[in-house]
């Protein structure tokens, strides 16, 4: 049986003592709920102050972006070593990164490479756009990202996949449970026509685009829906908290 798992992407939200205050308000109400993973997201300036504060806690934590070389002359960048021992996870190849920095999938695959290299499980995003979806093409593109992004990857242990329809981030227009689960279900195929039956059954995915504490049992009521990869609700401790809670009562019938 998966585990369901519930991930907050805060994005370029929060200062240092903005994202201390938010992990305090998430703490003692998250550590109540059973059955179900939890993960929240910060900026980079924050991860440390973060994974302190979270001593003791079964919160975990991931970075939202990273390098894939180990180190070297790339100012700005972070590598997977400076995340090593740091991060449960590490989410790559959001839509964000792939419309706004001009990320292919090419080299999200090398992030996903280098980031199981030091045992950091990646949370790689893949998604449609609104005119991809429109005509029609959300199969091919999704197939094509999920192929794209995992070339060369030979063995894919602790991957969590996330869909997220670029039409439905942050514009209020979630896609339908129904609408989810079929393309969910198509990458579960997808994943295991590339890594075996078990790998197909055994691999978490999640949806993202929209998730709020009123639509999220829409999603996770699903068979194929494993979680949500959730943005602006993650920022609300008592959203974020209501949303492991759903999780939880309706993934653990």
């Amino acid at each position: 049986m998966r585990t369901p798992f519930i991930a907050g992407n805060w994005k370029m939200n929060t200062n240092l003592s903005e994202a201390l205050k938010l992990v305090g308000e998430l703490k003692p109400h998250v550590e109540s709920i059973t059955g179900v993973e939890v993960a929240v997201c910060p900026p980079f300036v924050s991860l440390a102050a973060v994974r302190q504060a979270l001593t003791g806690s079964s919160i975990k934590l991931g970075a939202q972006n990273m390098y894939f070389e180990e180190k070297g002359a790339f100012t700005g960048e972070v590598s997977p070593l400076m995340l090593a021992g740091l991060c449960d996870y590490v989410i790559l190849g959001h839509s964000e990164r792939r419309q706004y920095f001009g990320e292919t999938s090419e080299l999200v695959s090398r992030k996903v490479r280098a980031a199981l290299k030091v045992g950091i499980p990646p949370i790689l995003c893949i998604g449609e756009n609104l005119g991809e979806f429109e005509a029609g093409k959300t199969a091919e593109i999704v197939t094509g990202q999920l192929t794209g992004s995992l070339l060369g990857v030979e063995a894919a242990e602790g991957l969590v996949i996330a869909y997220e329809p670029v039409w439905a981030i942050g514009t209020g227009r979630a896609a339908t449970g129904q609408q989810a689960n079929a393309v969910i279900s198509l990458i579960r195929q997808n994943a295991a026509r590339i890594y075996g039956q078990a790998f197909g059954r055994e691999v978490r995915i999640l949806y993202g685009g929209s998730v709020t504490a009123d639509n999220i049992a829409e999603f996770v009521g699903q068979p194929d829906i494993d979680g949500a990869l959730v943005g602006g609700a993650s920022l609300k401790a008592e959203q974020f908290v209501a949303i492991v809670k759903q999780t939880a009562r309706l993934k653990n019938q």
